[in-house]
């Protein structure tokens, strides 16, 4: 199957392209590096894919002149083979770049999209709300319009637990109401959600939406929890403890996350569908900190604070619909996923990789 696996610089989707790769499937990744976190973590994670930054770097260079040049560049999408993997090129480009997006699609010929780019964070979109309307909701239209425009009838993509907002039921049901987002990244994710049905109902094409819960896992996101409290810990810094520890998270393993979505781009929904993926098993945020001290062998130091805006007290996912329909089952337990975290985070960042 020859798939588009856009975020693949990200957390999830270098994970998934690295999955899919292994198994044999060919994959042409896309990504536009941008510097919301360290994009010396994203040019790393793309290494281990076989993708030099140096090249992706000079492919960028040779856009900008073509744009100043009258050679014809239409058949140039400038993807970079990958040095490891014979099966997997890469392209760096917006998702708002309607152009960039209609010319691969055309060019490579996809069999199934996964869309895992977006601008991440709930906290970031209170400051900087344009980026996710771009990235988002544009960049998301223009995935929708290229499966149309080009005939991939099977799309999978990423979507939220945030999308629940102000639920009070627990767990989070696919059946319950989500129309109270607290932050514009949850209400993006919800348009994504609507958009796709549209699609699916008008032009057949069979789309299912990713409810994520709480990722973790090694070459996980600077700005979450588990590297947060790590580097905390590790340079005998305080640890920030929103509503003072009085939270929980369905905390899951990365490897059970790209487990999940394998499922549904091999088996895609008859026409739309969302499920929720998560491990089905929420966690005290303080027992979270509890089994990092323990992993880490060191106490975090912690400094209790109120709520912050745009978060959630708990998350809890209903997987009944992934279970039912695919037999999916998390089997990775917080102590196990947590050791593979610290293990990587001691290689990576004590190593002097970064």
């Amino acid at each position: 199957m020859k798939i588009l696996v856009t975020g693949t610089a990200g957390f999830i989707g270098f994970h998934l392209a690295k999955k899919l790769l292994e198994r044999g499937d060919e994959v042409v990744g896309l990504d536009n590096i941008n510097d919301y976190y360290d994009v010396n973590l994203k040019y790393a994670r793309l290494a281990e894919l076989g993708i030099s930054r140096h090249l992706v770097e000079e492919s960028c260079n040779s856009v900008e002149e073509s744009r100043h040049s009258v050679l014809d560049t239409e058949s140039n999408n400038n993807l970079i083979q990958s040095s490891k993997y014979k099966n997997h090129k890469f392209i760096k480009a917006n998702l708002e770049e309607s152009e960039t997006i209609n010319k691969l699609f055309e060019t490579e010929k996809f069999d199934a999209v996964c869309n895992l780019a977006a601008q991440a964070g709930v906290r970031y979109s209170i400051e900087n709300p344009h980026a996710y309307i771009q990235s988002n909701v544009v960049g998301f239209l223009n995935i929708l319009e290229a499966c149309r425009n080009y005939n991939v009838k099977n799309l999978a993509y990423a979507s939220s637990s945030s999308v629940y907002g102000l639920n009070k039921s627990q767990p989070f049901k696919t059946t319950d109401m989500t129309d109270t987002p607290i932050s514009l990244y949850a209400a993006t994710k919800k348009s994504n959600e609507l958009m796709a049905h549209t699609y699916s109902h008008l032009y057949d094409i069979q789309t299912t939406g990713l409810r994520f819960f709480t990722v973790y896992g090694p070459w996980g996101r600077p700005d979450m929890a588990p590297m947060l409290f790590t580097d905390a810990i590790l340079n005998n810094k305080p640890i920030k403890v929103f509503n003072n520890g009085e939270m929980s998270r369905d905390f899951t393993y990365v490897d059970d996350i790209v487990d999940g979505i394998i499922k549904v781009i091999d088996n895609p929904a008859k026409n739309y569908n969302i499920y929720n993926i998560g491990n089905n098993a929420p966690l005290s945020l303080m027992e979270f900190i509890e089994t990092l001290e323990n992993s880490l062998g060191k106490k975090a130091e912690k400094n209790f604070m109120p709520m912050q805006d745009g978060d959630v007290v708990s998350t809890y996912a209903d997987v009944s619909g992934l279970i039912d329909d695919f037999g999916y089952k998390p089997n990775t337990d917080l102590a196990d996923g947590i050791g593979k975290f610290v293990k990587w985070y001691k290689e990576f960042y004590m190593n002097g990789n970064i």
